[in-house]
């Protein structure tokens, strides 16, 4: 199946067209007004070269805020408040640690200084959004995703001590459920997110879905 080579023109190829991998085209640019597109039709960048790589995987990896799921361990921290939770505090070093942090099996990240500028645009526009955990007044783990309509869409998470990731997760998913967020698009499948309650759906359901909630 041939992959579609992206210009300027701000368009995506129907994502039936995407491989048995899920990546549809490739090129293109990161500018906000293509990424909006993108993410509205269930469509996000991933890549670790020059050249972006657009993707729209089958199935899809989701959570429902309802279906949220904690161990009995994550509850006594969460009721010991073990951390510090913010959102929207530290976007740019949310971001800038989810492309440092060293992470098992991969050599690299894919959050290059592009990908890293762009949504920090998308941030100051008030499409992208973090949410942070701090301990000892040091930012220790987060998360950050692009909302929107009653959707949020996942990009990356950190962690620099043991839980940080999964309690900044926990708190933000109990305030995107109290902000009207009915579905979390994970992407792609991780034990991790797996633990949590997410589970995989066919991408049609999903763009289903999200046409009706954005």
């Amino acid at each position: 199946m041939p992959i579609y080579v992206l210009d300027n023109k701000l368009w995506f190829p129907p994502v039936e067209a995407a491989d048995s991998e899920g990546l549809l085209a490739m090129g293109g640019d990161l500018s906000v007004d293509r990424l909006l597109i993108a993410y509205k039709n269930g469509i996000f960048p991933w890549y670790d070269g020059e050249i972006p790589l657009w993707w729209c995987p089958d199935p899809r990896f989701v959570l429902d805020p309802n279906e949220l799921q904690v161990s009995k361990s994550m509850q006594l921290l969460i009721k010991k408040k073990s951390f510090q939770f913010t959102n929207n505090k530290a976007f740019r070093e949310v971001i800038h640690h989810c492309k440092n942090v060293r992470r098992k099996d991969q050599d690299g990240t894919w959050i290059t200084p592009e990908v890293e500028q762009a949504y920090i645009e998308l941030h100051e526009l008030g499409f992208a959004h973090s949410a942070e955990v701090w301990q000892d007044k040091k930012l220790v783990g987060g998360l950050y995703g692009i909302k929107m309509g009653k959707v949020f869409f996942g990009e990356s998470m950190f962690s620099l001590v043991s839980n940080a990731s999964k309690y900044a997760f926990i708190s933000y998913v109990d305030q995107l459920k109290a902000e009207g967020i009915e579905i979390i698009d994970c992407q792609i499948y991780t034990a991790h997110l797996e633990s949590l309650g997410a589970k995989m759906i066919d991408r049609t359901a999903f763009r289903k879905i999200i046409s009706e909630l954005i």
